[in-house]
């Protein structure tokens, strides 16, 4: 039986100007108003019957809804374009001027929230972060150069991600390149990893999940893995729950070796669908190489769209659901997370009203 592992995420904001300050200075200051402000952010893939990228979609083209409720678009990209803030782009709240739900009372705030101006708003969910995992087990004995190769490629073929980090994975998680800009120093560190023993890929997933989620923006990881796992105590389900509550996209490569064996089949195929991601199952090194060149595609192709919630008693799961609004695009196919839960303390920020605060996106 597998032992759960409870991850609790909070990301603590607070302006600099507050942090330090001394009781009297506290007290003598002006009041100061506890507020959360919440983005949820989304990287949505459209395609249509033949899987072809469908491209050149507008803000108002998307209708998305969280537990049934209709969202308002906050901020919009697509492909290796940075998302810019819509006209409401700000966080609703009493003062706020974005839009309201038409079920909303009249005069009544639908949720407690803080202004993010539109440029704040861009460089909160602006660049793109991918963090490869590589499986460096003794399942990879045979396969191990091949796979280097085709990790390096993609490595160098990244050029909308902003920043990338590598790292590999048997019994423990090795953080051979942290996230950087600098390609050779991630290329570095896949050319230098060497093989290890047994592989324990959800406990090391999860702490890459972990990892990313402390970052902004637009969250991927691509996993290369050879065979099953059979050193981790992490079930798969917490992995990826924990990767859609953080808007963390989840692709894996794997072997047919994995593909194969049914529990690693169904797990790989429920983790990527449910994150918004993809597996491929390679037979040789040349798929392999096709298999990354694909998600590179992907990456290039996903629309970037993120929304302030509005209120909602749920405090546990909640559902997503994006779709088109024009009849005529019924026919394509949305790939995207499918929903996220609420975490304990999140995105919390205390502020002075006279200045804007920091603001947090997942």
């Amino acid at each position: 039986m597998c032992k759960r592992l409870s991850v609790t995420l909070v990301l603590v904001v607070a302006l600099s100007a507050f942090v330090g300050t001394s009781p009297v200075a506290q007290e003598s200051g002006p009041p100061r108003i506890n507020v959360t402000v919440d983005l949820v952010q989304l990287n949505v893939a459209v395609t249509d019957s033949k899987g072809k990228y469908v491209t050149g979609l507008r803000p108002q083209d998307f209708v998305i809804a969280e537990d049934g409720i209709p969202e308002d678009i906050a901020t919009y990209g697509e492909g290796n374009e940075s998302a810019r803030a819509l006209l409401s782009a700000t966080s609703p709240g009493p003062t706020s001027s974005g839009p309201k739900s038409p079920d909303a009372p009249a005069g009544q705030p639908e949720d407690s929230g803080a202004h993010v101006s539109a440029s704040e708003l861009t460089a909160l969910v602006g660049g793109a972060n991918v963090f490869v995992l590589f499986d460096t087990s003794n399942y990879m004995y045979r396969g191990f150069v091949f796979a280097q190769d085709a990790i390096a490629d993609f490595v160098r073929s990244l050029e909308g991600a902003d920043k990338v980090a590598f790292y590999s994975y048997s019994r423990d998680l090795s953080r051979a390149a942290l996230l950087t800009s600098d390609r050779s120093q991630v290329l570095r560190a896949a050319r230098t990893t060497v093989a290890g023993d047994d592989a324990a890929l959800y406990n090391c997933l999860l702490l890459t999940v972990q990892d990313a989620a402390h970052f902004t923006g637009r969250k991927v990881i691509v996993v290369f893995s050879n065979g099953p796992d059979n050193y981790s105590m992490v079930p798969p389900e917490d992995v990826a729950e924990l990767a859609q509550s953080t808007g963390t996209t989840i692709y894996m490569v794997s072997t047919q070796q994995a593909h194969l064996e049914p529990i690693s089949n169904a797990v790989f195929q429920r983790m990527t669908a449910a994150t918004g991601g993809k597996v491929y199952f390679a037979k040789n090194w040349k798929d392999e190489q096709l298999a990354f060149a694909s998600i590179r595609d992907d990456l290039a192709h996903l629309y970037s769209l993120s929304y302030y919630p509005k209120a909602n008693p749920n405090r546990g799961w909640r559902t997503i659901t994006v779709r088109l609004a024009s009849d005529q695009h019924k026919r394509f196919h949305i790939r995207t997370r499918d929903g996220y839960r609420l975490q304990r303390s999140r995105f919390s920020a205390e502020y002075v009203p006279s200045a804007p605060p920091e603001a947090s996106a997942k």
